[in-house]
């Protein structure tokens, strides 16, 4: 494996480290989530250097426990199976391993990965553009909601790796548009999702058209039982990783409010007064209750956009896009956004409807807290929900406190000294500001985006820097 790439010991790192565009550091506690490993380090891996480039320029600093199990064995070329908590650097485990096999000279897709949502899609293909940037590798993704035009023109020239959903990826291999013949890395990240009775079909369909000789690699924080099903009938002696422990993230503090459904409009108004948000995501079970309530948000003088299954693909693009650049403090969705998004400004997720299956809770919860950061995860519980929340305690062997009159802040966020960067690197962020300013003078149009109208003024957008860099090892 060490004649396929090369060391990076093979010269001085000043040499090729010296001239590398890293972002500032974050300087926020983590917690063993993604701390606890053994020492390994990316360059111990022996990955390209044009690929090791593209990870500490990511602001990726040192392998996380996922990380550090999953690509030496995937750089193998064997099956994996890994399961890992939400925010701990799975997109990352697979991404790296998938672009050092990656031979760019050869113009064939030679990896797919699959997504179970359109917004993954978008957020996987970039890691991959992000990592790849100094290998010359081509990056394609595609989904459902978007012209097949456009798709088929794209594929008329070169791609090496492939992201996109289920349906679309069928959609286009059945076409002979995507040739898949010569495609030895599969990937499937949610795969609990993928493998769902809602996909399954497309899944058995889109095997076919893969090479039998293939790398399969499957990655989830949760694996029911279709998966055993999956890996007997499609993995060949996969090496089985499962970091979970526990289930939830250390770093998140759970919460419940007891409350009358009348009174939850009331109670998230106090809980915007009290919280230090950054960012937050508040959850709602329909796409209806997601309108309403965002009206309401808007009406009680805070920033708010919404998105949901039924807005227009280009509208649900537009509200990820500006809510991760931080041009909006409040997210209110439906679970479309439960899966892999990694934002990490999002300190605060508030289920408004509480989640009738423990599977849907731990994947909302772990939208805050990302890569071992804090985060808070605050219920509004009704009568009618106290059984799903004893039963979602009981199955993910947690304990959702009641939630006291003060929140302690150090619970989520971060100590003021442990972000505070030195004043070079505050100049640095300064600038990055300045620049997103000016890529978007005029904001969101909330008619387009699924922006609810209403003022900004009682919570104005998180500054870019408390985004920190893209140290977004999912």
């Amino acid at each position: 494996m060490a004649t396929a790439a090369p060391s990076s010991s093979s010269t001085p790192q000043k040499d090729w480290k010296a001239g590398l565009q890293a972002p500032p550091k974050d300087f926020r506690p983590r917690t063993e989530d993604v701390t606890g490993t053994k020492g390994t380090e990316f360059e111990d891996m022996f990955l390209r250097r044009e690929l090791l480039m593209g990870i500490f320029e990511a602001g990726f600093e040192k392998p996380s426990p996922i990380q550090e199990e999953a690509i030496p064995v995937a750089l193998t070329k064997r099956d994996v199976l890994a399961r890992a908590k939400n925010g701990t650097g799975k997109t990352a485990a697979f991404v790296i391993p998938t672009l050092q096999q990656v031979d760019v000279a050869t113009k064939k897709i030679q990896a797919l990965l699959l997504v179970p949502t359109r917004e993954l899609a978008l957020q996987t293909s970039q890691v991959c553009k992000i990592l790849g940037k100094h290998m010359g590798v081509q990056v394609m993704v595609t989904t459902g909601g978007t012209t097949l035009k456009d798709d088929i023109l794209r594929l008329s020239e070169t791609v090496h790796v492939l992201v996109g959903t289920p349906g679309r990826i069928l959609d286009l291999a059945g076409k002979n548009v995507a040739d898949l013949s010569e495609c030895p890395v599969f990937v499937m990240d949610e795969a609990d999702k993928l493998l769902s009775h809602e996909f399954a079909p497309v899944m058995e369909q889109l095997l076919s058209f893969l090479p039998k000789d293939r790398q399969v690699m499957l990655f989830s924080a949760t694996f029911p039982i279709i998966v055993k099903d999956f890996k007997e009938k499609h993995m060949k002696d996969p090496y089985e990783i499962n970091l979970m422990e526990e289930l939830t993230l250390r770093g998140v503090t759970q919460y419940y409010a007891y409350v009358e459904e009348r009174q939850k409009v009331h109670c998230l108004n106090t809980l915007f007064s009290k919280l230090q948000i950054n960012q937050s995501i508040i959850f709602c079970n329909s796409t209806n209750r997601v309108e309403l309530l965002a009206k309401k948000v808007t009406e009680l003088g805070y920033s708010c956009f919404y998105s949901h299954a039924k807005m227009l693909q280009g509208h649900r693009n537009r509200v990820f896009h500006d809510f991760r650049n931080g041009v909006c403090r409040n997210l209110v969705c439906s679970d479309l956004l439960t899966r892999g998004i990694d934002i990490q400004a999002v300190n605060v997720v508030i289920n408004f409807d509480f989640p009738k299956n423990s599977e849907t809770y731990l994947h909302r919860i772990g939208r805050s807290g990302r890569f071992g950061h804090l985060g808070l995860a605050i219920n509004l519980v009704t009568y009618e929900d106290r059984f799903n929340l004893y039963r979602i305690e009981q199955e993910l062997g947690t304990e959702i406190q009641p939630i006291p009159q003060q929140i302690d802040m150090h619970l989520y966020v971060a100590p003021s000294g442990s972000e505070q960067p030195p004043p070079q690197q505050q100049q640095q962020q300064q600038q990055q500001r300045q620049i997103a300013g000016a890529a978007q003078p005029n904001g969101p149009q909330p008619a387009q985006n699924g922006s609810a109208p209403g003022s900004q003024s009682r919570a104005a957008p998180p500054p870019q820097s408390a985004q920190a860099s893209y140290q977004g090892q999912r």
